[in-house]
C-alpha cells in the first residue's frame, strides 16, 4: 500500500535480521512502516509508493546520486584494510584479514578478498574510498547516529533530510527528483518540504487496483473522483496522476535482476538501475543495506557475516554499474554508515560500536584508483576508535557542488567544508 503524505518517516534497513544489538534490531521495516501510516493522517492510496504533494513532470537528470546506507555500522577496517599498521594485527588476532590475503593493494591499504568483483571500477579508477570519516563527535546510537547523519543539520529541530534540501536546490519541482527505494518508507535523509517519492520497487509505483486485469475502469474512477478538485487532498492526488505517469518509462525498462546477487541488495540495486535507465528525471536515489551490526561472528577470510556482507555489497555495486548502459557517465555512487566499530574484536569474534569509519565512491567524477583522507596509526585496546579526521559532510560537499551545482551551504547549513580531493 502507498500513502501521499508529507509526515516524516525512519530509515528502513533492508535485512535487520541476526543482529546482535537490541537497538539495532529494533528497527523493522514493519515496525517503521505501522509507524509511518499512523503518523500520516490523510492518505491517498496509491501502490506501494509514497508520493509527497507537488507538481510533476520532470525533465532529464544531467546527474544522478545513488546513497547506499549501509546500515547498522559497517566496519570499515574490515572492508579495506590499512594491512601496514601492525596495531590492527595485534588488536584483530582471530577476525584480522592477513595481508596476503588482500586485494587491490596500494603499499598501504588493501580490499577484503570477498570484493574482488570491484577490481575493474578500481582498474578504471571509478572507485576510492575517503579514510577516517565520520560525524563531529561521537554517537554510538544506531537510531540517533542515524537521524544526525541523514539530518545533517547539528542543533536543528527541523525535520528536514540533507537529500531533501538537495532535491529542492535543484531545478525542478517535480516528486520524481528524489526516490526512496525500499519497503515504501522515506528514509530521514529525503524527508522534508521537496516532493519526493519512495516505493519497495519500480513496479510498485502505481495506484492500487491498477494492473494488467484493470482494463483501466480503476484509473478512470479515481480520475472521476478527483479531478478537477482544489482542496489539498485534490492537489496532492493531481501530482500523484501526473508522477505515475511520467515514471512509466522505468517500469517498461527491462529487469536484469539475473545478473545481481540473490540477495536483497542485488534486487534493490537491480531496481535502481531501472529507474536510471528509465531517465525519468530521478537525480537522487536512496538504498539499504542492513545487518552490518556484528558485535558477533564477523568471522574471518573463511567464514562469517563479513565475509557474505561484503562480497553482497561488491557484486551489487560492480553488477550495478554494469547495468547502466548509456546513463551510466550521470551516476555517482556513496556508501556509508551512520558510524564505525571499535579497534579490537571482542571475545565473541565481532566488534563494538566505534566512531570513525570510511566512504565508499564510485562512478561518475570520482577521482579513483585511490584512497582519500588520512587515518591516522591505530591503537591496539579494547575501547579504542578509528580516529575521524575529516567530517563526512566534507565529502558529500564536494559531491552536491561539483556533481550537481548546488550550493553547499543550502544542504549542510552553518558547516564549512574542508577540500577532500575525492570529486572531479
Amino acid at each position: 500500500m502507498t500513502s501521499l503524505t508529507s509526515s516524516p518517516a525512519s530509515p528502513s534497513p533492508v535485512a535487520p535480521a541476526r543482529t546482535c544489538c537490541a537497538e539495532y534490531a529494533a528497527v523493522t521495516r514493519r515496525g517503521l512502516l505501522g509507524g509511518a501510516l499512523a503518523a500520516a493522517g490523510a492518505t491517498t492510496m496509491i501502490g506501494g509508493a509514497v508520493v509527497t504533494a507537488g507538481p510533476a513532470a520532470a525533465a532529464s537528470a544531467d546527474a544522478v546520486l545513488v546513497v547506499l546506507s549501509l546500515r547498522g555500522a559497517a566496519d570499515g577496517l574490515s572492508l579495506v584494510t590499512p594491512y601496514t599498521d601492525p596495531a590492527y594485527y595485534a588488536a584483530r588476532r582471530n577476525i584480522g584479514t592477513p595481508a596476503d590475503r588482500l586485494i587491490l593493494k596500494d603499499g598501504t591499504f588493501g580490499f577484503h578478498p570477498a570484493m574482488g568483483s570491484l577490481g575493474a571500477l578500481w582498474a578504471s579508477k571509478e572507485l576510492a574510498t575517503v579514510q577516517g570519516t565520520g560525524l563531529p563527535a561521537p554517537n554510538r546510537s544506531h537510531f540517533a547516529a542515524m537521524e544526525e547523519v541523514e539530518d545533517a543539520d547539528p542543533g536543528s529541530d527541523a525535520r528536514v533530510g540533507w537529500l531533501n534540501r538537495l532535491v529542492g536546490a535543484m531545478p525542478g519541482t517535480s516528486p520524481l527528483q528524489g526516490f526512496g527505494l525500499g519497503g515504501g518508507v522515506l528514509p530521514t535523509s529525503l524527508v522534508g518540504p521537496a516532493p519526493v517519492m519512495a516505493g519497495a520497487d519500480v513496479g510498485a509505483v502505481n495506484f492500487a487496483g491498477v494492473d494488467q486485469y484493470d482494463k483501466g475502469g480503476r484509473l478512470a474512477a479515481l480520475h472521476r473522483l478527483w479531478d478537477g478538485r482544489t482542496d489539498p487532498l485534490g492537489s496532492a492526488m493531481s501530482s500523484a496522476f501526473a508522477s505515475v505517469q511520467d515514471f512509466a518509462p522505468a517500469q517498461k525498462t527491462a529487469d536484469r535482476r539475473s545478473s545481481y546477487p540473490n540477495s536483497d541488495l542485488g534486487r534493490a540495486m537491480s531496481e535502481v538501475a531501472r529507474v536510471v535507465r528509465g531517465d525519468v528525471g530521478v537525480g537522487v536515489i536512496t538504498v539499504d543495506q542492513g545487518d552490518w551490526d556484528m558485535h558477533t561472528s564477523l568471522g574471518n577470510t573463511e567464514w562469517g557475516r563479513m565475509r557474505s556482507n561484503a562480497a553482497e555489497l561488491a557484486d551489487s555495486i560492480a553488477a550495478f554499474f554494469t547495468d547502466l548502459g548509456d546513463q551510466r557517465s550521470k551516476v555517482t555512487l556513496v556508501a556509508f554508515s551512520e558510524f564505525g566499530r571499535r579497534v579490537a574484536e571482542n571475545a565473541n569474534w565481532g566488534l563494538d560500536h566505534g566512531y570513525g569509519n570510511l566512504m565508499l565512491l564510485a562512478g561518475a567524477g570520482v577521482k579513483g584508483g585511490t584512497h582519500h583522507g588520512t587515518l591516522r596509526p591505530l591503537t591496539n585496546s579494547l575501547d579504542a576508535d578509528v580516529p575521524v579526521t575529516t567530517d563526512y559532510r566534507s565529502v558529500l560537499t564536494e559531491v552536491v557542488t561539483r556533481r550537481f551545482g548546488v550550493s553547499g551551504a543550502s544542504v549542510f547549513p552553518g558547516f564549512t567544508p574542508e577540500t577532500v580531493g575525492a570529486i572531479a
